[in-house]
């Protein structure tokens, strides 16, 4: 799995028709248009995620390693 900083998941969800809802602190909260499902992101400065958070927020965006 490759790993991503938050800014870059935030990039790639948008590219997927994820918008923004909300942020609550250093967390931006994404919405499906289509199916408004909801995922979190953390955004700590250029760090990576860790990769328990990334493959939660990958599964909950129904994203694949090639989608990063």
């Amino acid at each position: 799995m490759k790993i991503v900083s938050g800014k870059r998941m935030c990039r790639n969800l948008e590219e997927r028709e994820w918008t923004l809802a909300r942020i609550n602190g250093s967390h931006h909260i994404y919405r499906h248009t289509a199916t408004r499902r909801r995922t979190s992101v953390p955004i700590h400065a250029n760090k990576d995620l860790k990769p328990g958070t990334q493959r939660g927020i990958m599964r909950d965006a129904g994203l694949t390693d090639d989608d990063l």
